[in-house]
C-alpha cells in the first residue's frame, strides 16, 4: 500500500511541474505573439483542456482514432511552446506564421473539443436484442426431452362401424342383369361341355363359347 502511495505521489507531483512549466511557456508563446492580458493565460488552459479531453475519449475506448487526433494536437502545442522558450525562437522578433497558428488556435481549440465532447459513440442496441432471462435459459438446457405423443386411440364415437358377423359381404362389383333367354342358353352350353369333357365349365370357356364380356360371364356363371 505505501509503495503504491509512493508511486501515485511520485506521478502527481511529476503531472503539476510538467503542468506549470507548460503553462508558463504557452502564456509566453501567446504573449510574444501579441496576445496580452488575460488572453495571454487562455491559452494555456486551452490547450490543456483540448488535452483531458482527448484523453478522456481514449480511455472511454470508443473512436480511438480522433482521441489520438486531437491529443497529439494539443501535445504538439504544448511541446512546441516548451521548445520554442528555450532558446530557439527569437521572442522579441515572432515569426508570422507563429502569430497566424497563436490567433488560429482558439478555433481549432473549440472544434476539437466539440467534436470529443457531443459526438455520440456508437452503442449496442439492446431493445433489438430478444430479452432472456439467464434462469429460463438454464432450465430449459436441464428440461430433459419428451418422448413424441402416441396417437391416441379412436373412441367409440370415433371408431368405424363394424358389420354384423352374418350378415354376407357386399359384392365387389354390382350384379348385372342377365337375361333368362341368355342364362338357359349358356345352361345348355355348359351341360353340352359337362357330357363331352366330364367337367364343369369355367368362366373363360362360357366367355369364348357365348361371345360376351368377362363382367357378363362372370354374370351368368353365377346363375348356373
Amino acid at each position: 500500500m505505501r509503495a503504491q502511495l509512493a508511486r501515485v505521489d511520485a506521478v502527481l507531483i511529476q503531472a503539476v511541474i510538467a503542468a506549470a512549466l507548460s503553462f508558463a511557456h504557452l502564456h509566453d508563446i501567446a504573449s510574444a505573439a501579441g496576445q496580452d492580458g488575460w488572453k495571454a493565460w487562455a491559452y494555456p488552459i486551452s490547450v490543456d483542456l483540448l488535452l483531458v479531453a482527448a484523453w478522456r475519449r481514449l480511455r472511454s475506448g470508443e473512436a480511438k482514432a480522433a482521441g489520438w487526433c486531437w491529443f497529439l494536437i494539443a501535445l504538439t502545442a504544448s511541446l512546441g511552446a516548451n521548445v520554442a522558450t528555450a532558446g530557439m525562437l527569437d521572442m522579441n522578433h515572432v515569426p508570422a506564421w507563429l502569430r497566424i497558428l497563436v490567433a488560429g488556435w482558439p478555433a481549432v481549440a473549440f472544434l476539437g473539443g466539440t467534436l470529443l465532447a457531443h459526438s455520440t459513440p456508437k452503442t449496442v442496441d439492446h431493445a433489438a436484442e430478444p430479452d432472456t432471462d439467464d434462469d429460463e435459459v438454464h432450465d430449459q438446457a436441464e428440461e430433459p426431452e419428451l418422448p413424441p405423443e402416441l396417437p391416441a386411440e379412436p373412441t367409440a364415437e370415433q371408431a368405424p362401424p363394424q358389420r354384423p358377423v352374418n350378415e354376407p359381404e357386399p359384392p365387389e362389383h354390382p350384379a348385372l342383369p342377365v337375361p333368362a333367354a341368355l342364362v338357359a342358353h349358356a345352361r345348355k352350353v355348359a351341360a353340352e361341355h359337362h357330357t363331352r369333357t366330364g367337367t364343369p365349365i369355367d368362366t373363360p370357356t362360357l366367355r369364348a363359347r357365348l361371345g360376351v364380356p368377362a363382367p357378363m360371364a362372370e354374370a351368368i356363371a353365377t346363375h348356373l
